[in-house]
């Protein structure tokens, strides 16, 4: 099995899990003025325990980051981990 690459994909609007061709995990989000809305994550189940979601979380936080963006975390996965972690203070929205 080939290692999971995690990518941004603006075109898309998402950050995505890359097993060689295959998409095996995504964080969508909206984009509105300087906010992006993260709401929703998903990992393919066979995936599951690798902490995928958290990458992919953290792929959109650094391209937040970079971008002087703010994040509105919706999807219950991304709020619960910017309710648990401190670093990602900086671009809650909330």
């Amino acid at each position: 099995m080939n290692d999971i690459i995690i990518k941004l994909n603006t075109a898309e609007n998402r950050s995505e899990a890359l097993d060689g061709d295959k998409v095996v995990g995504l964080c969508d989000y909206r984009k509105e003025d300087n906010v992006l809305e993260l709401y929703h994550t998903e990992v393919d189940k066979s995936y599951g325990g690798r902490g995928i979601a958290a990458d992919l979380v953290d792929e959109l936080v650094a391209f937040a980051r970079k971008n002087s963006y703010k994040i509105r975390p919706t999807c219950s996965y991304v709020a619960k981990k910017f309710d648990n972690d401190v670093s990602y203070k900086d671009v809650d929205a909330r």
